[in-house]
């Protein structure tokens, strides 16, 4: 069997996300933890989702007046609940990233790179986007430090920056958050396999529950 065909065969697991989640981030680590104890490749389908959908506008800038219910003691609370997880996986973060950090040109590159290029390269991308916000507390919405873990990825550098500019791509995006909302996900990371589902940075022993029923 080719490379491809076995590709196409792979076990999936698909998992809603957004960049700027740090859920999200602990989330993988736990999925990273639990793929390790399988003798197969469980391979991340990865759905884009937008936690700043309320607050954007029609061009798909952010608008920052909304009032989303996310107020400084909101922040402190979601912190303590990070920290308390990072205890748990031993994973070191910057909670000091800008919060006005936009994820949308990191979704649209990603999405970009899942569509033409092979798993491998487009884990190796998004394994390197969330690094860059919460291990360097980089902004992870500016074009070329995309450029540059793309192309660190293996990813034509020029693509990016013209998928970045591609309205089609950018509806295409959009829609695939619509899609997610449709679909029942109201918050993330959300972990979905052959019906069932599980939200949050859930522990590696649920994510087997979830995929093995065991």
């Amino acid at each position: 069997m080719s490379d491809s065909e076995s590709a196409e065969y792979a076990e999936q697991i698909t998992v809603y996300s957004d960049y700027v989640c740090p859920f999200c981030y602990l989330g993988r680590e736990s999925l990273r933890r639990y793929q390790s104890t399988r003798e197969d490749e469980l391979e991340i389908d990865w759905h884009p989702f937008d936690l700043r959908s309320q607050k954007r506008n029609l061009d798909g800038t952010i608008d920052h007046s909304v009032d989303d219910g996310k107020d400084d003691e909101y922040y402190e609370q979601a912190k303590e609940n990070v920290r308390r997880l990072q205890e748990k996986y031993g994973v070191e973060m910057d909670l000091d990233v800008d919060t006005d950090i936009d994820s949308l040109p990191a979704q649209m590159a990603s999405y970009y790179v899942k569509q033409h290029y092979d798993y491998e390269t487009w884990l190796d991308f998004d394994v390197a986007i969330f690094d860059a916000l919460w291990q360097d507390g980089a902004d992870i919405g500016d074009e070329e430090l995309l450029v540059k873990l793309a192309e660190d990825a293996g990813v034509v550098g020029d693509e990016i920056r013209s998928a970045l500019d591609d309205d089609a791509l950018r509806e295409e995006v959009r829609a695939q958050f619509t899609e997610a909302h449709q679909q029942g996900v109201t918050g993330v990371p959300t972990f979905a396999y052959d019906g069932y589902g599980a939200r949050g940075a859930v522990p590696p022993e649920h994510l087997e529950r979830l995929v093995e029923g065991v």
